[in-house]
């Protein structure tokens, strides 16, 4: 009888038992230290949200001093600190005074081009308007501009040159009344609420989240008033805005076109209708606005601003969903970290800046981006020359109009073309680009100046021309103002001599008056 016996098990199969489990052991430990690391992470992250940065100082709504902010954030506000600086051929030399201690301005815009008096006699910016200088300026040379020192201004022209929560803080009460109190009062009585601060971190950040947000009150009324153009309702840009976008928003606070609306000298944003030229001009028309009188023409004029949110609205860039800071305020490494770079300047100054700003998305070198953008800027001046010219013999038939026996239906027409082209060169010129942030826009508005200063002479030429005009659509203003009047301002003691015969009326008024300022030599 046989007896059989079982196999012994291979050694090669105890030992493939052993690898399979030693595998799944292994493959567990790593699964169990990725989750971890994970929770780590997610849970570091979550610590990183509450305290972003290192924190030297704590900061709160109080806080206005940007030097206290910049012991948190030092790269930022040496950036900020940096908008000091100056190009030397932007520089102009002067003796300090005692009432005047700069050893340095800019150029003086009237200077370069003496039209631009001829377009603005009869206002104060026919005393004095130069170029801009960076931010750490902006008080100081508001506050010693001749069309603050020599005439009374009111404390609206605060809302874009201080810190506004320090300055509404520093007026005390409720911010709502705080603003209104701010905006009606003498500017002589509040800017030293402003504790000669410019416009600082606070006025931008929230500081807690370090967030983009919004604080001036003039901005949060023309962006719900124009969401409500476009049938969205009780828009808030603090909560409705994407964070893209408030990388736009938060420089449009100030660099738009804006008037001081009523008695109480309330900032208002002419949005109701839209962001474009023709739709801000149909608001002023609407609410029969005008700021002053030109002492040449005797015809009203609605003084622009600086409208460079809504001009840079309807270019490329913007359909593109690039932003202001995307260019003036490009990304930039710091060692190992990545920060908005806070010296708010041209992104052309130099290479560095125009790889930082341009080159993302354009495939090109830096001198043609210099090249692309002097094409841009050669053709704006040639436009802008052709129609500052056109505009001009405009204002001299005008003058001749007024007392050769020319009738008066015709010189009225002649005169409301003149506030339209007036208005139109003045836009451009008061934008800040040269022509860059909306080219062909651009190049539009001067065509249409143009051609409402060809308008203008021939209805000094032809009565049925004159009376056509009165029928022109957005061209001839309401004839009373809707309820938002301004009461008459006046130069301080020993000011510039009014002209004879000219009421004094200064920045934005709803009155056809004229203003105080020597009527200049017409000239091209």
């Amino acid at each position: 009888m046989s007896s059989s016996v079982s196999p012994k098990p291979r050694p090669s199969n105890r030992r493939r038992t052993a690898l399979l489990i030693g595998i799944g052991l292994l493959l567990g430990a790593l699964v169990t230290a990725g989750v971890a690391a994970l929770l780590i992470n997610i849970f570091q992250h979550r610590v990183e949200s509450q305290n972003p940065y290192f924190r030297v100082v704590n900061i709160d709504e109080k806080t206005f001093d940007p030097a206290v902010w910049g012991q948190n954030f030092p790269l930022q506000y040496d950036g900020w600190r940096k908008t000091a600086e100056m190009e030397p051929a932007d520089q102009v030399t002067r003796t300090p005074t005692a009432d005047d201690p700069r050893t340095v301005k800019t150029h003086s815009k009237l200077e370069a081009d003496p039209r631009l008096v001829t377009m603005w006699t009869g206002y104060a910016f026919a005393i004095e308007y130069n170029e801009p200088r960076g931010h750490m300026y902006m008080l100081e040379d508001q506050t010693l501009v001749k069309r603050v020192t020599q005439f009374n201004q009111p404390g609206a022209c605060l809302n874009c040159h201080s810190s506004i929560p320090e300055v509404l803080n520093n007026i005390g009460g409720d911010p709502a009344q705080a603003w209104a109190t701010m905006n009606k009062s003498p500017y002589s009585e509040v800017v030293g609420k402003a504790n000669n601060h410019p416009v600082g971190c606070i006025d931008c950040h929230d500081p807690k989240t370090m967030a983009l947000r919004v604080t001036r009150p003039a901005f949060i009324n023309g962006m719900k008033a124009l969401k409500n153009g476009q049938g969205v309702k009780d828009y808030d840009v603090n909560s409705d805005a994407s964070a893209a976008e408030m990388r736009t928003f938060v420089c449009a606070q100030c660099h738009v076109e804006y008037y001081f609306a009523g008695d109480g000298k309330t900032l208002t944003f002419p949005w109701d209708n839209g962001l474009k030229i023709d739709d801000e001009f149909k608001y002023y028309n609407d609410h029969g606005f005008s700021d002053f009188t030109n002492t040449i023409t005797g015809g009203p004029v609605v003084k622009a601003q600086h409208p460079d949110f809504e001009t840079f609205s309807q270019g490329v860039h913007a359909s593109a969903g690039v932003t202001c800071a995307d260019c003036h305020m490009a990304y930039k490494r710091e060692g190992g970290q990545k920060i908005t770079d806070h010296q708010v300047r041209s992104p052309m100054i130099n290479d560095e800046t125009i790889n930082r700003s341009c080159l993302n998305c354009h495939r090109a070198s830096e001198e043609e981006m210099r090249g692309r953008v002097k094409t841009i800027h050669d053709r704006y001046e040639e436009a802008k020359n052709k129609s500052f010219d056109a505009f001009m013999d405009l204002v001299h038939d005008i003058q001749a109009a007024r007392t050769n026996g020319t009738p008066a239906n015709q010189v009225t027409a002649a005169q409301l073309y003149a506030r339209k082209a007036s208005f139109w060169i003045d836009y451009v010129v008061s934008e800040n680009s040269r022509g860059f942030h909306a080219p062909a826009y651009t190049i539009r508005i001067l065509n249409d100046a143009t051609d409402a200063s060809r308008k203008g002479q021939m209805s000094l030429r032809d009565a049925q021309y004159a009376q056509r005009a009165m029928t022109e659509p957005n061209l001839v203003p309401s004839p009373a103002p809707l309820g938002n009047k301004a009461p008459i301002a006046t130069p301080k003691p020993g000011a510039t001599a009014a002209t004879p015969g000219a009421t004094p009326t200064y920045w934005k008024t709803a009155t056809a008056n004229a203003a105080t300022t020597p009527s200049p030599t017409p000239s091209r």
